[in-house]
């Protein structure tokens, strides 16, 4: 038997909000993008090269939903992108203006940096050692 995660959802404010950064900003490839009703989109989006893990943008609805966004981790890094060449993406990220919040450092596991995305979700980009 083999089972994989498929998409993780990802609260945003609005749908084409996050394309602009998560396609934008970061490069993702947009998978999908499906309207289910008024309002409601079926997003997906996943990292260059990526064949199994999605992001489901889902825009918050009501204020417990908006209140969570950023924050579905309560403050930790939440979501993790590995890469194959920390130093080029870094570069990339930077030239478009991600805000990282720290230098990166090398760990046992890997050439690390924690950026936050616009919506305050922070994320570990990583190159494993």
């Amino acid at each position: 038997m083999k089972q994989i995660i498929s998409a993780v959802a990802l609260l945003v404010p609005d749908y084409d909000d996050g394309l602009a950064y998560y396609v934008g900003v970061l490069g993702f490839d947009l998978i999908e993008d499906t309207e289910l009703a008024p309002g409601k989109r079926w997003v997906l989006v996943a990292p260059k090269g990526s064949s199994e893990t999605r992001l489901l943008l889902a825009k918050a609805d009501g204020s417990d939903q908006e209140q969570a966004i950023g924050s579905q981790t309560g403050g930790r890094v939440f979501l993790f992108l590995t890469t194959d060449d920390f130093d080029r993406d870094f570069a990339a990220m930077s030239a478009q203006g991600v805000t990282f919040l720290e230098d990166p450092r090398c760990e046992p596991y890997g050439k690390v940096v924690v950026f936050q995305d616009p919506f305050g979700n922070k994320w570990d980009l990583i190159q494993p050692a």
